[in-house]
């Protein structure tokens, strides 16, 4: 497979993973906002921009570099939530927004429509197509459009990975969608539950942490009990079957790495990325939830900074171009061309 071709598929699978679960923080922590008239309009902004990573000056990363250490970090200026949420959901300039995930998503499918399959680029396409009228209404109308948007979001997400699982053979271009995916989930877990440890201790927040993963219901039918905060962050971290736990993240990550490896020695890590990727898997696979709860920042912020090695990893791998060749022009036309690198 083109180099090319694998990194649109990778990001393709990040994109539409950011895009679901930016909408899906969103729209838990607003209704929250809106339903409890203690909550803190302006201690709930820092914490959306904290997990995200994005600063109050449109001045923040890329969604990728935000440490997960539990610290606060100074984000800039405090804005209210409308703001924040403009920020996080429609600003175009924020790689790490909504809008711009899903753009992101559709411009790297279009460069491979002859990878996937058209079912899934028409869902890619429709759903590009639709945002300009839903962000308008959105904006508009206040927080009961923007709850239908992040519905909308979560609904054309979930419905192009359907397509995707349904549609798309098993092959090279088919892990790299899922282990893009795999590595946006994982590293969004880590940010949760990193910004959830300077809050208030609180079983409500726990809640709308899980919700936040779409991990309330699940968690109660493996639990059967009121949510507490070492049950909470077992499930998000260690449960096996849960497919938005870090754990189970991870593994697929590996498997996907797995099916793509070209290495046939007798040595098991001559894949960078995947030695990173087990090192982290293994970090929280051996270890008790006690002895992960007591050092949990210093985990967390190890699980977030692996996800990052290990994006790195797959990009030089599989990513990497060589360099670009071009005719010289001065070679005696009785000669045959000789191609040299582009300097």
């Amino acid at each position: 497979m083109l180099s090319r071709i694998a990194e649109s598929l990778f990001w393709v699978g990040r994109y539409l993973e950011r895009a679901e679960d930016t909408a899906r923080i969103l729209d838990v922590q607003i209704h929250q906002l809106l339903e409890g008239a203690t909550e803190d309009e302006t201690l709930a902004s820092r914490v959306l921009r904290s997990v995200m990573g994005v600063s109050g000056d449109d001045a923040a990363g890329d969604g990728d570099s935000a440490a997960a250490s539990g610290e606060h970090e100074d984000h800039g200026p405090d804005l209210d939530l409308s703001q924040v949420t403009a920020l996080l959901a429609f600003d175009t300039t924020q790689p790490s927004s909504i809008v711009s995930s899903l753009v992101g998503a559709r411009e790297n499918a279009r460069g491979v429509r002859e990878t996937i399959s058209s079912e899934l680029w028409e869902c890619l396409n429709a759903t590009y197509v639709a945002l300009d009228q839903r962000v308008a209404t959105a904006r508009a109308i206040g927080p009961h459009a923007f709850f239908r948007f992040a519905k909308f979001v979560k609904e054309r997400v979930a419905l192009g990975n359907g397509i995707a699982e349904a549609t798309m053979s098993r092959d090279d271009g088919w892990h790299f969608l899922v282990l893009g995916r795999s590595l946006e989930r994982a590293d969004m877990t880590a940010r949760l539950l990193g910004v959830r440890l300077n809050l208030p201790e609180s079983a409500a927040d726990w809640v709308t942490t899980l919700r936040c993963c779409s991990a309330h219901e699940a968690y109660l039918r493996t639990y059967h009990g009121s949510v507490d905060a070492a049950h909470a962050t077992e499930f998000l971290l260690l449960d096996r079957l849960f497919p938005r736990s870090a754990y189970f993240a991870l593994a697929t990550a590996e498997d996907c790495l797995s099916a793509l490896g070209t290495d046939r020695g007798r040595l098991a890590s001559g894949d960078e990325a995947r030695r990173i990727l087990g090192r982290a898997r293994s970090a929280l696979e051996h270890r008790q939830i006690d002895e992960l709860l007591d050092e949990l920042p210093v985990h967390l912020s190890e699980l977030q900074r692996s996800c990052s090695l290990a994006t790195l990893a797959v990009a030089e791998r599989f990513f990497h171009r060589e360099v670009e060749l071009e005719w010289r022009p001065e070679v005696p036309l009785a000669l045959a061309p000789v191609a040299v690198p582009r300097r």
